[in-house]
């Protein structure tokens, strides 16, 4: 049975921050570290951590983390490898709640024993420590940033309530810059590295305990203690959808997982059934990861497999309706009130159909009419909206008008919504608004799939 091992409450909302290894060297980890928190306007204490300077950002720099006198519930560490045993010391010393290691340089690069000793000293004095060998955290809320990336090279999400766990720092930073882009917003970033001391059982506990956290992301290469990792997952994926992206799923590229976090990969077909039996969302690459984070961060759940779509365009409406069908959900049939209501208020030239073709020249009046009646209707448990930009009548109008029924109705309601700029200024204001956007009709219907495996999952767990 699993048993509470340590509280990242210290990590991902700390009161006082060391930075061992601050720099005022701009090209410097630990100058990027310390500037972040200054930006992000960190509430906290920064302590800088240098045993040759004496002022760093405008901040009193300490030779040791020993001469901090007051209480630091998070050290950063980042110092070359060899020097992290003799700091990891010092901080169990100063009796440092939690530590990140973001240097390089253990198991991953053959120094299974300088690894060995930092677990060693984690252990004896009972720190929480992540790492090494990854990006540490980031917290809008809080305001904690670890991430040793520039700030002009990395867009910030805003806050949401997406958490995001990653095993690799760089496929993390890719996410994060993408979920900014994309608009949804963020709860935690978590990158644990090698997993020496906190691992991905220990992040899974806390995370379903986080009431910030509504949706669950992971990319993970290897799980060390799978029992205890499925236990925790079973009871988390009761509580919040947990979506799994498993890095390493051929025989050559889990021998490049253990080079990169020392991990074992294991056998992918074990972990995916496992992964589906116990109920997480099984993502194949990162498209996926994003497109189902953002079908799940809308937060409600269809009853049923009976898909409505309303375009703007008829060809986007028939390859949308492949996709449907491909995904193994289905059209919804009309009810004998939508049908009327459709052929009373809309012109002649729009056949009243599942896919509702409302032509091109659709502007805002014509998808409210389509909306109020398909969105009462009983036979409908998801809607899709194409809306083709490109077309004379759709605007900003329109997309007030999916914001509109998104907030009055319990069915999932997501757009498909291909262009550029002028499309991405709009999606970008749907996005904002709680609908999810996507590029392509496969995305739509993959995700809203992945939305109705859930909501099975969920009603067989009796937890409807």
């Amino acid at each position: 049975m699993y048993k509470k091992r340590f509280d990242l409450k210290y990590m991902l909302n700390p009161r006082s921050v060391a930075i061992i290894g601050a720099s005022s060297s701009p090209n410097k980890v630990g100058h990027v570290i310390l500037q972040n928190y200054i930006d992000a306007g960190f509430p906290g204490k920064l302590y800088p951590v240098n045993t040759k300077e004496d002022a760093i950002l405008g901040l009193k720099v300490y030779k040791s983390v020993l001469n901090i006198k007051d209480g630091v519930d998070l050290a950063v560490i980042a110092v070359p490898a060899e020097i992290v045993p003799k700091v990891l010391e010092e901080c169990g010393k100063a009796h440092v709640k939690s530590v990140i290691v973001v240097s390089g340089g253990f198991a991953e690069m053959g120094r299974a024993d300088l690894q060995d000793k930092i677990i060693s000293i984690a252990t004896k004095y009972g720190i929480a420590m992540l790492g090494p060998n990854c990006l540490g955290v980031m917290d809008p809320r809080s305001r904690v940033d670890t991430l040793f990336l520039p700030t002009y090279k990395l867009s910030k999400p805003k806050i949401g309530s997406v958490s995001f766990v990653s095993q690799s720092g760089a496929v993390g930073s890719t996410v994060l810059d993408l979920i900014a882009k994309e608009g949804f917003g963020l709860s935690k970033f978590i990158s644990y590295g090698n997993a020496a001391v906190v691992d991905e059982v220990d992040i899974l506990k806390y995370l379903g305990d986080d009431e910030d956290t509504k949706v669950i992301i992971m990319y993970i290469e290897g799980v060390k203690r799978g029992k205890e990792f499925i236990e925790i997952g079973k009871e988390v994926t009761k509580k919040k959808p947990v979506i799994v992206l498993k890095g390493g799923v051929t025989e050559q590229s889990a021998s490049a997982v253990h080079s990169h976090t020392a991990s074992l990969s294991g056998s992918f077909a074990a972990y995916q059934a496992v992964f589906r039996q116990f109920g997480f969302i099984v993502a194949d690459d990162l498209s996926d990861l994003l497109n189902y984070a953002k079908a799940f961060s809308t937060e409600h759940m269809p009853k049923g497999n009976r898909v409505a779509i309303v375009t703007n365009g008829g060809g986007a409406g028939v390859l949308e309706t492949d996709e449907i069908f491909l995904n193994n959900l289905t059209l919804a049939e009309f009810d004998k009130t939508t049908l009327e209501n459709l052929r009373k208020n809309l012109p002649v030239i729009v056949a009243v159909r599942n896919p509702l073709d409302l032509v091109g020249d659709a502007d805002d009046k014509r998808y409210e009419t389509a909306l109020q009646a398909i969105s009462k209707d009983p036979n409908v448990d998801m809607i899709i909206a194409i809306v083709l930009f490109q077309t004379p009548g759709a605007d900003s109008k329109v997309v007030s008008t999916l914001i509109h029924y998104k907030n009055i109705t319990d069915i999932p309601i997501a757009a498909l919504s291909p262009g550029a700029d002028y499309t991405s200024v709009h999606k970008m204001m749907m996005e904002n608004s709680g609908i999810p956007v996507y590029d392509s009709p496969a995305a739509v219907a993959k995700s809203f799939a992945k939305l109705l495996e859930h909501s099975r999952y969920l009603k067989d767990n009796g937890k409807e």
